[in-house]
């Protein structure tokens, strides 16, 4: 049963709602008393009709021309920018993301259509050779119904990484939003598809039990998926029985390496930025940072400085800059990693302020902390935290601090910070990564459009943006004429 007075979501096949039995009450992680609204949890016979719609839609949706292709996204870019201001209470409430974090994902969001529509109009041309004997067209062809399978941390971003290039290539997709990160992405989506045709973007809700059943359908060419490692090896697995193709954009143990050149002030305000925006909570964020022994000291007390000025809260407190975590599961986990932390002989420091302390467990709140001299073998060094929990290690050769920073299975983002351009390029060519950032912890909107976003080792499969994640999209043709 739905109630009318809570914000109500439920599946989209088709161009059309479809109510179901089953309805997952989402809460407020700042404010635990407070339902946010209502999900609908779709079943493996939703799923089926889904895709059947997907396929359907497909036949057709691939012979439209990409001129009016590339005229429907670039109006979907502009109306979920127009819309952004109806969901961003929204988001914020379901996610315990900042909504001027949430705005500015929007704002990405749709330019990575509109970089997406850009980037096709030669990306899709065939290539043509020919001599005196024959002549060849490899010609690029969409491959069907894609399943994207989307995290709660950015779920715009995440979900137009894999829709704008599906589609302009003349795809149609399923979306699977995370469960505690549904709402707002779908009010989007369902703005969007009323601009396509019926079938072309279709959205389902719930669990392990509806990715399974996305990820095994027969009609499902490849899946797409946003996410953590084991989730990935179930994937992969069902996707291995009719050899499906698949795309995994996985998670990151980032580093961050400070050379002793490096201006401490003007770094720092872009260095913490990169480490506890959306409370630590995302794929490519500084999760360590590696600090030459000759300025640690100099160092650690600006960072911790910069830190203490976070002033923890609810997301729709205008003053807060730091908010809850998004899910209980996350928030234990820090929790218990500070302790073990501490149990290992770290100094922890909390630092930050907080908003509201009387309604504090209320909410899944956690001051950001720094761990003080980390030994490079800590868990909290080791591991990926997910959350507002950073260690700084303490190093003494570039050789030293190359050698620590691989030492790990994931290798997705990466970022070295010097005043020397030349001797950051160098080390920045020695980590293994998908990805370094030299001054900043991110791309700029140069990067964002040409840089294949995604990681090395166990941090994923393929790319996403640029040409090369239009390529995850496309299979080859080729065609050869014999003249004689």
């Amino acid at each position: 049963m739905t109630s009318p007075d809570l914000f109500t979501l439920h599946l989209l096949i088709d161009n059309q709602d479809v109510a179901v039995k089953n309805y997952l009450e989402v809460r407020d992680p700042g404010r635990f008393a407070e339902v946010v609204g209502l999900v609908a949890q779709a079943d493996a016979s939703h799923v089926d009709q889904a895709v059947l719609a997907a396929h359907k839609a497909f036949g057709s949706w691939r012979r439209t021309s990409l001129a009016e292709r590339s005229a429907l996204l670039l109006k979907a870019a502009d109306l979920i920018e127009a819309q952004a201001g109806s969901v961003l209470e929204l988001m914020a409430r379901e996610s315990g993301m900042l909504v001027g974090t949430n705005k500015a994902e929007i704002g990405m969001a749709a330019n990575i259509i509109r970089d997406n529509v850009e980037l096709a109009a030669d990306f899709l041309k065939p290539r043509q050779v020919e001599d005196d004997a024959s002549w060849v067209s490899v010609e690029k062809r969409p491959i069907g119904v894609i399943a994207g399978i989307v995290s709660w941390n950015a779920p715009v971003i995440l979900t137009m990484r894999k829709l704008a290039p599906a589609l302009i290539c003349g795809n149609t997709i399923v979306i699977k939003p995370s469960p505690t990160g549904a709402m707002g992405i779908s009010t989007l989506l369902k703005h969007m598809a009323a601009l396509f045709p019926p079938g072309v973007i279709n959205v389902v809700h719930g669990g392990a039990e509806v990715g399974h059943a996305l990820s095994t359908h027969a009609l499902v060419r490849k899946i797409s998926f946003t996410g953590g490692g084991e989730v990935a090896q179930a994937i992969m697995k069902d996707a291995a029985r009719a050899i499906k193709d698949v795309q995994f954009e996985l998670g990151g143990n980032d580093p961050a390496i400070i050379l002793e050149d490096a201006r401490i002030e003007d770094l720092m305000p872009k260095l913490v930025g990169g480490i506890f925006r959306r409370s630590g909570q995302f794929c490519f964020a500084v999760k360590r940072v590696y600090v030459p022994e000759s300025i640690y000291d100099t160092f650690f007390e600006a960072m911790c400085r910069e830190v203490d000025q976070f002033k923890v809260g609810h997301p729709l407190d205008p003053r807060a800059t730091l908010g809850p975590m998004n899910n209980r599961h996350q928030w234990q986990f820090i929790k218990d990693l500070h302790e073990r932390t501490r149990a290992a002989g770290a100094d922890v420091i909390e630092l930050g302020q907080q908003l509201d302390p009387a309604s504090w467990d209320q909410g899944y709140y956690l001051r950001p902390a720094v761990v003080k001299r980390a030994d490079p073998d800590l868990e909290v060094v080791t591991t990926e935290q997910f959350g507002p929990l950073i260690p700084v290690v303490a190093y003494r050769s570039e050789a030293d601090v190359i050698r620590m920073a691989n030492q790990t299975e994931l290798g997705l983002g990466s970022s070295v910070w010097s005043a020397d351009f030349d001797r950051a390029l160098a080390l920045a060519r020695e980590l293994e990564a998908g990805m370094t950032f030299i001054n900043q912890s991110g791309t700029s909107r140069l990067g964002q459009k040409n840089i294949p976003f995604g990681g090395v080792k166990q941090s994923g499969i393929g790319r996403e943006s640029s040409e090369v994640g239009l390529a995850e999209y496309v299979q080859y043709h080729g065609i050869n004429y014999h003249k004689r």
